[in-house]
C-alpha cells in the first residue's frame, strides 16, 4: 500500500470537504488494485500535485511508468484524451487509462521541471517549441475552447463592474474584443491548456515532454497565455519589465511558428483574466512568499506590458 502525503490530504479535504477525504481514504486501495491490474509495482516515493498523486512504478517488463490517479473532476477527464493523440509526439506516452477511476498508467520522465532550468529565455523558446509539436488535430470528443467564449465575456463584464481596480478601460476593451474576435471562431487544434514551464520536464527520450493537459480543441496561439502567465515571476527583476515580457512572448511566438500579434492579444486576455482572478483569489505564488497585494500589482504590470 502507498502511503499518501499528508499535504495533499489535507488539501483535498480543505477543497473538496467530505467527499475528498472519503476519496483520499480509498486511494491506497485504489493504487493497489490499478497496480495489479497493469502489472506493475511501486518504485519511489508518491509525488503529488494539487488534484492528483503520481506513483512511480516499474512495469513487467522493468520499463520505469507512473500511475497517475486524479480526484473525480470535469476538467481531469479529458488529460487521457490528450495524450493520447499527441502519441508520445512533445509529451509523456500513455501506456493505458482507466476513465470511470481518473486513472493513467503513463512514461516517467524526469522531476526536473522546465522552470528550473535557469533561463528564462529558454523557458520561453522549449514551451513555444513543445506547444507546435503537441500542435495536431483534436479528437471530436474534446471540449472546444470556443464554448467558453460567452463565459468568458459574461465573467468579464462581472469583473469590471464588481471588482476595485484601476485597470484601464481600453485593456478591459482589448481583452473583450480578443473574445469576441477570436474567441467564438477557432480551429479544431489540440490545445494543451496549461501549458507553463512547470508542466514540461525533462526526459531522456527527448529532451522535454509535456504532462498535465487539460485537452481542449482551439486556438494553440491560445496556450501562450498560460505560458506567459506563469512566467512573469522570472521576469520581476528585469529592468525594463515590459521589454522582458514582449520579448519572452515574441520567443514563444517564433518557436511555436504562430502569428505575433494572435499570440500578443491571446496574451492580453488573459493577463487580464488573471488580473481579475488574483483580485478575488490570490494566486498560488502568495504561498511562494509573494503577498496577495504584490500578485496584484504584478498582474497589472503585464496587462499594461500587453495593451497597445
Amino acid at each position: 500500500m502507498i502511503e499518501v502525503p499528508e499535504t495533499f490530504i489535507q488539501g483535498t479535504v480543505a477543497r473538496e470537504g467530505e467527499r475528498g477525504a472519503a476519496w483520499v481514504a480509498e486511494l491506497p486501495t485504489l493504487v493497489a488494485e490499478l497496480a495489479e491490474r497493469w502489472a506493475c509495482v511501486p518504485d519511489g516515493d508518491v509525488l503529488h500535485g494539487e488534484v492528483g498523486v503520481v506513483v512511480p512504478v516499474r512495469r513487467g517488463d522493468g520499463t520505469p511508468a507512473v500511475l497517475k490517479v486524479s480526484f473525480p473532476h470535469p476538467g481531469n477527464v479529458h488529460e487521457p484524451d490528450a495524450f493520447e493523440a499527441w502519441g508520445g509526439r512533445g509529451a509523456v506516452r500513455l501506456y493505458a487509462r482507466d476513465g470511470d477511476r481518473y486513472a493513467m498508467l503513463l512514461e516517467r520522465a524526469g522531476t526536473e521541471t522546465l522552470a528550473r532550468c535557469g533561463d528564462a529565455d529558454a523557458m520561453m523558446t522549449v514551451a513555444g517549441r513543445i506547444g507546435r509539436r503537441l500542435a495536431v488535430p483534436a479528437p471530436p470528443e474534446l471540449p472546444r475552447l470556443s464554448d467558453r467564449a460567452d463565459e468568458w465575456e459574461e465573467q468579464l463584464l462581472k469583473d469590471e463592474e464588481e471588482l476595485a481596480h484601476a485597470l484601464p478601460r481600453r485593456a478591459v476593451g482589448a481583452a473583450l474584443a480578443t473574445v469576441r474576435e477570436l474567441g467564438r471562431t477557432q480551429p479544431g487544434t489540440l490545445v494543451h491548456g496549461d501549458l507553463h514551464a512547470g508542466n514540461i520536464l525533462r526526459a531522456e527520450r527527448e529532451p522535454w515532454l509535456a504532462v498535465d493537459p487539460k485537452g481542449y480543441a482551439g486556438d494553440p496561439a491560445y496556450d501562450a497565455g498560460a505560458a506567459l502567465k506563469a512566467h512573469l515571476l522570472f521576469l520581476l527583476a528585469e529592468d525594463d519589465l515590459a521589454g522582458a515580457v514582449l520579448r519572452s512572448m515574441d520567443l514563444f511566438a517564433e518557436a511555436a511558428e504562430l502569428d505575433r500579434e494572435r499570440v500578443r492579444r491571446w496574451c492580453q486576455l488573459a493577463a487580464v483574466q488573471g488580473a481579475f482572478w488574483a483580485r478575488r483569489n490570490g494566486f498560488a505564488a502568495v504561498r511562494a512568499g509573494v503577498g496577495r497585494d504584490g500578485i496584484v500589482v504584478i498582474a497589472d504590470r503585464l496587462v499594461e506590458s500587453l495593451t497597445p
